[in-house]
C-alpha cells in the first residue's frame, strides 16, 4: 500500500498552480560571449564647451579641444574623429605639427601630450607633466622639433618634440627683464619667433613687457614696454620688421623691430578719438589679433571684440580691417578663438588669407574673405544638433532603405538659408573609410522648441535629412502665459514611428500627442483634435457602514472633439466624489489653430490629442507612447493612467486611471468597496428603472457622457452626438439579474493565485516602497501592441474541456448591469461583428488576437484585448472595442441566459470595458496580470523558435498609386493585404481535442523591469526563465535587439554597466563597465537599436554612438576615416640673390643650442616624461599588416614548394626513365657487340 504523505497534501492545497513546465523542445541559442564587444564608434554634434582650436594648412584638418578634455578632429564632410585624454583636464591649447600627422595638446593640469594622427584611432605617443610650474602658452615654429613652453612664473622652457624631453636651455624671467626693473613681469601670454630669423624669440608678458630674446647669445636683445593695459596677444608681419599687440583697453599697438623705445602706432579701432583734455573712450579687451598680409592689397587686421562699453547690448564680434575698410561681423555667441586660413604654412611668405575660422561657444563659423561682404560658408557638419536643446533621441537601425530618399526628397524642398558663400568648404582634409554598413540607419532627435530632426546615420556619418516643427499647428502664446507651466511648452518628450507605414507619433511636454502621416504632396486640412482628461484620484477609504451614493458628475464640455476631427466626443475620465467635479476639468495648455492649415510635403498632421488641466494643475508628462499602423490605434500613458485613441475614426477608445485597470484585482487596494446595503439613488435617477438591488450594480463610466434628461449612458464610439441621441432606451424590457462572479488573476507569470510563493501580490513592491501611502502613484511606463495570446491556458482537463453551448457565450464578470436599447438598422452589422469577435475571444481555445500589453511603474503587466472591425470600409464606420483578457470560469447555470442578454445589450450600446467603472460598483478583472520588481521598461515577443515577432504594420503607399491600385485590383489596398497576411501567420489555434492534457506554448513574452527580467510562456503564462539583473543598481534602458542573426536582451544600468542576455534562457553574455551615469541626460536619451547599435547624448550638444557587436568592432577600423594623407609641403618663398646675401640671417642648428651636449639635461623635478600608448596601437597595426605580408609570403613559399615538389617528381621520373633506357641500350649493345655485320 502506498504511504500517505500529509505534507504533499498541504503543499497541493497551498500552491496555486503547477510549477513551470519544461519546454517540450529546447530552443537552440546561437549567441555567445564572443559575439559581443562594447566599443565607441563615432561622436556627432558640436564640441561641448570648446576651449582651443588649431588648423593644419597643408593637411586641411581642424582640431577643437574642449573643457572636458576631449578633442574633435574634422576634415572634409564625413571625416570626423573624437579622442579623449585619460583625465578630464581642460584643453588649453592645440598645436599641429604641420604636415607631419601629429598634434600637441596642452591641458589645464600642466601636461603636454603628443598625439599620433597617422592612425585611424589617434593615440598619445608621449606626455610631459610639469610639477613645479603652470603652463600658460606654447609655441612650435614651422618645421622645428623644439617646442617653446611659457609658464606662469614667466620662465620659458624648451622641449624636444620627438622625444618629449626637456632641454637644459631655460629662459628665466629675471634674465629677460632689465636689471632696474623690480617687479615681476607676470605670466607668459605669448611666444613667437621672428618669421625671417628663427634665432629671435619674442616673449610677451601679461603686464605689457615684451622681450626680444636672442637664442644664440642667450641675452635680451630688445625690450618693449607697453604703456597700455594688459597684453593679450602678439602677431608678426611676414617681413619680420614689425609686430602688433592687442591690449585690454581695446587698443592695438604696432612696434618696429629696431625701435623699442616707443610704438610706431597706437589706435583704438572702435573707440572715438580722444578730445583734448579728455580720456579716450573705454573699450572692451581685444583678446586676439592676427596680421596676415596679401599680395594684391593692404594687409588684413583681424581681431575679436574691442567694442566700446557704452554700446550696451552689442553682440560679440569679429572685426576685419583692410586699408580703410572696416567690417564688423557680429556673432551669436562669445568668441573662443579664431584662425586666418591661408594656403601657405610659411610665416615669412604672403599669407593671402581666404577664410577665417571662428570658434564660438556654441557654433563654428567660417568667413569667406574672397567674396565682398564677407559671407559665411554653410557648415556641412551636423553642428546644429543643439540648435535647440535635445530632449529625446530615437535610433532606427536596419530600417527600410526607401525611408532615407523619402526624407531627403521632402527635406530638400524646405526653404534653404540664403546669404551663404557659394565657395567650397575650406576644411577638406582626410579621407572616408573604405567600407560602410550594409543597412540604413536613421536617428530622430526631439528638441525643446518642438522641432524634430531626421538624420541619416548610415555608416559613421550624420547628415540632416528633414526637419519638422510641431509647434506650427498651435497658436502663439502670450508672453505672460508662455512660462505659466513649462519653460518649453512644445518640448518633445517621446517619439514613436512605424517605419513601414511612416506614421509618426510625437508627445510634447504640455500633454499633447500629435499623429503625423507622410505625404509627398501639399494639402490644406483642418487639424482634428481630441481633448482628454486623464487623471485619477484615490477615493477616501469609506467605512463598511457608508451607504450613501454620491450624485453622478456630469462631464465637462471641454472634452468634446473638435468638429474638424470628424469624430466623437472625447469623454472625460475625471474620477471625482463631488458634484462640483465638472468645474475641476479645464482646457489644454496649448490651443490648436482653427480653420484650414496648409501642410507642406512631408509629415502632415493627422490628429492632435491633448490632455486637459484638472483643478488648475497641468497634466503630468507622458511616459510612454505606442503606435500600430495596421490596427490604426495609438496609446499613451502617464502617471495618471492610460489612453487609447483610434487614429482612423479620431475617437478616444479608452481613458482610465491606472488603478482602474486592475478593477477588483488591484493588489494595493487603493479603493475600498462600499457596503452592499445601498440607499435609494438621488432624485433624477428613480425613473430609470426599478429602485431595487439592480441599482446597486449600476455603473456610470467616468469616461462617458451622461444625458441628464433621460439618464442614458452615452458611448463615445459613435460618429456624432446626434446619432447617439437617437438610441432610445426600451423600458418595457425587464432588467435581468446579475450576480458577482469570482475574481481570478494570473500572478508572476505562473498563473498563480494570491497565495503563490513566486507570484503573490506584495504590499510593498520593493525596498523603496516604505508604505502603502505611495502605491497610489502608479503610472503607465511601457506599452506594446502585438498579436498574442490574451488568456491563460493550463494542463488540467477541467480547464480545457469543451464548453457547453451556454458557456461559449459567457459574459465577462466585469461588465456591469446594462440598460437595454433599441438597435438601429445602420448599426446592426457592426453589432453582429463585435459579437463574433468577443465570443471568439471568450472561447476556451487559445487564439492569438490583437492586444495591448501595458507595463506600469510598480512592476505590473496587464493585457487589454482589442476587438477590431474588418479592414476596409467597415473599419471606417464600426467601432473598436477594448476589453481585458480572460473570462469568468465559474458562472451559475441559471445566470447564463441572463448574462447572454446583458452581453447583447452591452454590444448594442457599444460600451467599452474602460467605460464601466464607478466608485460605487466594482468589476472583477479576470485577465492577465504579471508582476516584476521595479518599473517595467521593455516588452517584446518571441515565436516558438526564439526569434522576435515583428511588429504588425500597414505598408505605406503613395496616395496616387494607391488609388490606381484600388481601381486595378478592386480596391484591395496594402493595408488589407497586410491584414490577411496577419490572419494567415499569427492566428494559431490550439489543438481542438477536448481531452488534451498539455498544450504546447507557441510564444514567449520577454519583460524587463528596473530589477528583473522574465520570459513568460504563452498561452500557459508560466515563467520559463527569470533573472535578477541587479541588486545594488537599477536598469535605465532595456530592449530586445537583433544581433548576429539572433536576438538578445540589452540593458544599460545606472552604474554604467552594459549587459546582454541570451533569449529565451536569459543567460549572461556581456557585462561591461562602460560608462558611469554621471548625468540623467544619458539615461533619458540612451537608445538601443538593431544590429547591436546604440546611442546616447553624451553632452548637451553631442551624440555618442556605440556598438555591442564584435563583428562591427572588427570592421570598424575600415569604416573609420583617415586623418593623415601624404602631401608635399608647399615650397617656401624665393628670395633674390642680393636680398638673401645681405639680409638673410645665418642658419643655426638648434641642436647645437638646445641639445644635451650644449645645454645639458633639465632638472628631473621640473617635469616628468610619461610614455604613451599610441605607439603600441600603431605597432599593432603595422604588425598586423606585416603579419599579413608574412602570411602572403608564406603562402607563396608553400605554393613554390609544391611546384618544386612536382618538378622533383617529374625529374625523378625522367631519371628513372633515362636509367631504364640506358640499361636497355646497354643490353642491346652487349647482345650485338661481338657479332659480325653479316650476323645481324
Amino acid at each position: 500500500m502506498k504511504k500517505f504523505n500529509f505534507k504533499k497534501v498541504l503543499d497541493g492545497l497551498t500552491s496555486s498552480s503547477a510549477p513551470p513546465a519544461k519546454p517540450e523542445t529546447e530552443i537552440t541559442e546561437t549567441l555567445g560571449s564572443e559575439h559581443f564587444q562594447v566599443s565607441k564608434t563615432v561622436r556627432h554634434g558640436f564640441p561641448y564647451q570648446p576651449t582651443a582650436m588649431a588648423y593644419d594648412p597643408v593637411q586641411h584638418i581642424l582640431a577643437i579641444g574642449c573643457k572636458s578634455g576631449s578633442i574633435r578632429l574634422f576634415g572634409r564632410p564625413g571625416v570626423d574623429c573624437h579622442v579623449m585624454h585619460d583625465n578630464d583636464a581642460a584643453v588649453l591649447q592645440l598645436i599641429f605639427l604641420v604636415n607631419e600627422g601629429a598634434l600637441v595638446s596642452v591641458c589645464s593640469d600642466d601636461s603636454l601630450h603628443l598625439w599620433n594622427l597617422r592612425q585611424k584611432r589617434p593615440a598619445i605617443l608621449h606626455s610631459l607633466k610639469y610639477n613645479r610650474e603652470r603652463i600658460t602658452y606654447c609655441h612650435l615654429p614651422f618645421q622645428s622639433k623644439w617646442l617653446y613652453i611659457g609658464t606662469e612664473r614667466g620662465n620659458v622652457h624648451i622641449a624636444n618634440i620627438e622625444s618629449f624631453v626637456l632641454s637644459g636651455y631655460v629662459i628665466n624671467w629675471n634674465k629677460a627683464i632689465e636689471l632696474s626693473q623690480r617687479t615681476h613681469p607676470g605670466p607668459v601670454v605669448s611666444l613667437s619667433d621672428n618669421p625671417t630669423d628663427s634665432t629671435k624669440l619674442l616673449i610677451g608678458f601679461e603686464t605689457g613687457m615684451i622681450v626680444q630674446w636672442d637664442l644664440k647669445t642667450k641675452t635680451a636683445e630688445c625690450r618693449y614696454a607697453c604703456e597700455q593695459q594688459t597684453l593679450h596677444s602678439l602677431a608678426w608681419h611676414h617681413e619680420g620688421k614689425q609686430f602688433m599687440c592687442s591690449h585690454s583697453d581695446g587698443s592695438l599697438s604696432v612696434w618696429n623691430y629696431r625701435s623699442p623705445s616707443k610704438p610706431a602706432q597706437v589706435f583704438q579701432p572702435h573707440g572715438h578719438p580722444a578730445q583734448k583734455g579728455s580720456k579716450p573712450e573705454a573699450c572692451r579687451p581685444i583678446m586676439k589679433v592676427a596680421w596676415p598680409t596679401s599680395r594684391t592689397g593692404d594687409p588684413f587686421i583681424v581681431f575679436s571684440d574691442g567694442l566700446p562699453y557704452e554700446r550696451s547690448g552689442r553682440r560679440p564680434c569679429i572685426t576685419v580691417m583692410q586699408g580703410k575698410s572696416v567690417t564688423v561681423l557680429e556673432m551669436e555667441y562669445p568668441v573662443v578663438n579664431f584662425l586666418p586660413v591661408s594656403s601657405t604654412p610659411w610665416p615669412n611668405d604672403f599669407q593671402d588669407p581666404y577664410a577665417i575660422i571662428v570658434l564660438l561657444e556654441n557654433d563654428l563659423v567660417v568667413i569667406d574673405l574672397t567674396t565682398p561682404g564677407y559671407p559665411c560658408f554653410q557648415n556641412p557638419y551636423p553642428m546644429d544638433l543643439h540648435e535647440s536643446p535635445v530632449t529625446c533621441c530615437t535610433y532606427y537601425a536596419d530600417c527600410p532603405p526607401e525611408m532615407i530618399p523619402a526624407f531627403y526628397t521632402v527635406g530638400s524642398r524646405q526653404q534653404k538659408k540664403t546669404g551663404f558663400s557659394d565657395k567650397n568648404w575650406p576644411v577638406k582634409g582626410g579621407e572616408w573609410g573604405t567600407s560602410t554598413c550594409s543597412y540604413p540607419e536613421i536617428i530622430i532627435t526631439g528638441h525643446a522648441d518642438g522641432s524634430l530632426k531626421f538624420w541619416d546615420a548610415s555608416a559613421v556619418t550624420l547628415q540632416l535629412l528633414y526637419k519638422l516643427r510641431t509647434s506650427k499647428i498651435f497658436e502663439k502664446q502670450p508672453l505672460n502665459q508662455s512660462t505659466e507651466y513649462e519653460e518649453d511648452p512644445f518640448a518633445i518628450v517621446k517619439i514613436a514611428m512605424c517605419c513601414e507605414s511612416r506614421i509618426l507619433c510625437v508627445a510634447g511636454t504640455s500633454g499633447h500627442v500629435i499623429v503625423y502621416r507622410y505625404n509627398k504632396v501639399e494639402t490644406t486640412v483642418d487639424v482634428p483634435t481630441l481633448e482628454i482628461a486623464l487623471v485619477y484620484e484615490v477615493d477616501d477609504l469609506d467605512s463598511p457602514d457608508t451607504d450613501q451614493i454620491p450624485p453622478p458628475m456630469p462631464p465637462p464640455s471641454s472634452s468634446v472633439g473638435s468638429a474638424g476631427s470628424g469624430g466623437m466626443p472625447s469623454p472625460s475620465p475625471h474620477h471625482s466624489t463631488s458634484s462640483e467635479g465638472a468645474e475641476k476639468v479645464g482646457s489644454p495648455l496649448l490651443k490648436v489653430k482653427s480653420g484650414p492649415q496648409k501642410m507642406v510635403p512631408g509629415y502632415q498632421v493627422d490628429l492632435c490629442a491633448q490632455l486637459v488641466t484638472v483643478e488648475g494643475e497641468p497634466p503630468s508628462q507622458i511616459l510612454c507612447l505606442a503606435i500600430n499602423s495596421l490596427y490604426g490605434l495609438m496609446a499613451f500613458g502617464n502617471m495618471q493612467g492610460l489612453a487609447i485613441v483610434d487614429i482612423i475614426q479620431k475617437t478616444t477608445l479608452l481613458n482610465l486611471g491606472t488603478p482602474d485597470l486592475y478593477g477588483s484585482a488591484d493588489p494595493y487596494t487603493r479603493t475600498q468597496p462600499r457596503s452592499p446595503q445601498r440607499k435609494k439613488p438621488p432624485a433624477g435617477l428613480g425613473d430609470l428603472g426599478e429602485a431595487q438591488a439592480v441599482e446597486q450594480e449600476r455603473c456610470r463610466s467616468p469616461t462617458t457622457e451622461r444625458d441628464e434628461s433621460n439618464g442614458v449612458c452615452l458611448s463615445p464610439t459613435g460618429t456624432t452626438r446626434k446619432k447617439l441621441a437617437d438610441i432610445k432606451r426600451n423600458r418595457n424590457q425587464p432588467r435581468p439579474r446579475m450576480s458577482k462572479a469570482h475574481s481570478t488573476a494570473s500572478m508572476e507569470g505562473n498563473g498563480g493565485d494570491a497565495d503563490s510563493k513566486d507570484g503573490s501580490f506584495s504590499r510593498s513592491r520593493s525596498s523603496s516602497m516604505s508604505s502603502l501611502e505611495n502605491v497610489s502613484a502608479e503610472g503607465i511606463n511601457c506599452l506594446s501592441f502585438t498579436e498574442s495570446y490574451t488568456r491563460k491556458t493550463g494542463p488540467s482537463k477541467s480547464r480545457h474541456r469543451r464548453p457547453s453551448k451556454e458557456q461559449q457565450h459567457v459574459t465577462p464578470a466585469f461588465f456591469p448591469t446594462p440598460t437595454t436599447y433599441m438597435v438601429t438598422p445602420e448599426h446592426s452589422e457592426a453589432f453582429e461583428h463585435h459579437k463574433r469577435k468577443v465570443h471568439q475571444t471568450l472561447s476556451l481555445d487559445p487564439v492569438t488576437s490583437p492586444c495591448l500589453w501595458v507595463g506600469t511603474t510598480l512592476g505590473s503587466v496587464l493585457v487589454i484585448v482589442l476587438n477590431l472591425p474588418p479592414q476596409g470600409d467597415q473599419r471606417l464606420t464600426q467601432p473598436v472595442i477594448v476589453s481585458p483578457s480572460g473570462h469568468s470560469p465559474d458562472v451559475e447555470k441559471e445566470e447564463r441566459n441572463s448574462r447572454k442578454a446583458k452581453f447583447t445589450s452591452m454590444l448594442n450600446n457599444r460600451l467599452r470595458w474602460g467605460l464601466m467603472k464607478h466608485r460605487t460598483t466594482q468589476w472583477d478583472h479576470l485577465g492577465t496580470i504579471l508582476r516584476l520588481k521595479g518599473a517595467i521598461l521593455a516588452m517584446s515577443f518571441l515565436d516558438c523558435n526564439g526569434m522576435t515577432i515583428p511588429p504588425l504594420f500597414a505598408k505605406w503607399e503613395d496616395p496616387k498609386k494607391k488609388e490606381e491600385n484600388r481601381e486595378a485590383k478592386d480596391g484591395q489596398s496594402m493595408q488589407r493585404r497586410g491584414w490577411q497576411q496577419l490572419q494567415h501567420l499569427h492566428r494559431q489555434k490550439a489543438p481542438s481535442s477536448p481531452t488534451t492534457e498539455t498544450i504546447s506554448d507557441r510564444q514567449f513574452v520577454v519583460i524587463c523591469s528596473e530589477k528583473q527580467a522574465k520570459v513568460i510562456s504563452l498561452p500557459s503564462q508560466t515563467c520559463a526563465y527569470k533573472l535578477n539583473i541587479t541588486e545594488t543598481s537599477f536598469v535605465c534602458k532595456a530592449d530586445v535587439v537583433s544581433i548576429a542573426n539572433s536576438v538578445c536582451l540589452a540593458c544599460f544600468l545606472a552604474n554604467g554597466h552594459i549587459m546582454t542576455f541570451s533569449l529565451p534562457s536569459l543567460r549572461p553574455l556581456l557585462d561591461s563597465d562602460f560608462l558611469p551615469l554621471a548625468d540623467m541626460r544619458i539615461a533619458q536619451t540612451f537608445s538601443f537599436s538593431n544590429c547591436g547599435q546604440a546611442l546616447y547624448l553624451c553632452t548637451p550638444s553631442e551624440i555618442q554612438r556605440i556598438t555591442l557587436a564584435a563583428d562591427t568592432c572588427e570592421s570598424l577600423q575600415e569604416m573609420l576615416c583617415e586623418l593623415f594623407l601624404p602631401v608635399d609641403t608647399p615650397e617656401g618663398p624665393k628670395q633674390s640673390f642680393f636680398k638673401g646675401l645681405f639680409s638673410s640671417p645665418s642658419i643655426v642648428d638648434k641642436e647645437e643650442l638646445f641639445g644635451e651636449a650644449a645645454s645639458g639635461k633639465a632638472s628631473r623635478s621640473v617635469a616628468k616624461h610619461i610614455p604613451g600608448t599610441g605607439g603600441i596601437e600603431g605597432v599593432k597595426a603595422e604588425a598586423g599588416s606585416a603579419m599579413a605580408e608574412v602570411q602572403k609570403a608564406r603562402m607563396a613559399l608553400v605554393e613554390r614548394g609544391e611546384k618544386l615538389s612536382e618538378l622533383e617528381e617529374r625529374t625523378e621520373a625522367l631519371k628513372v626513365g633515362s636509367e631504364m633506357y640506358a640499361s636497355s641500350a646497354h643490353q642491346v649493345m652487349e647482345k650485338y657487340k661481338n657479332k659480325k655485320w653479316y650476323q645481324l
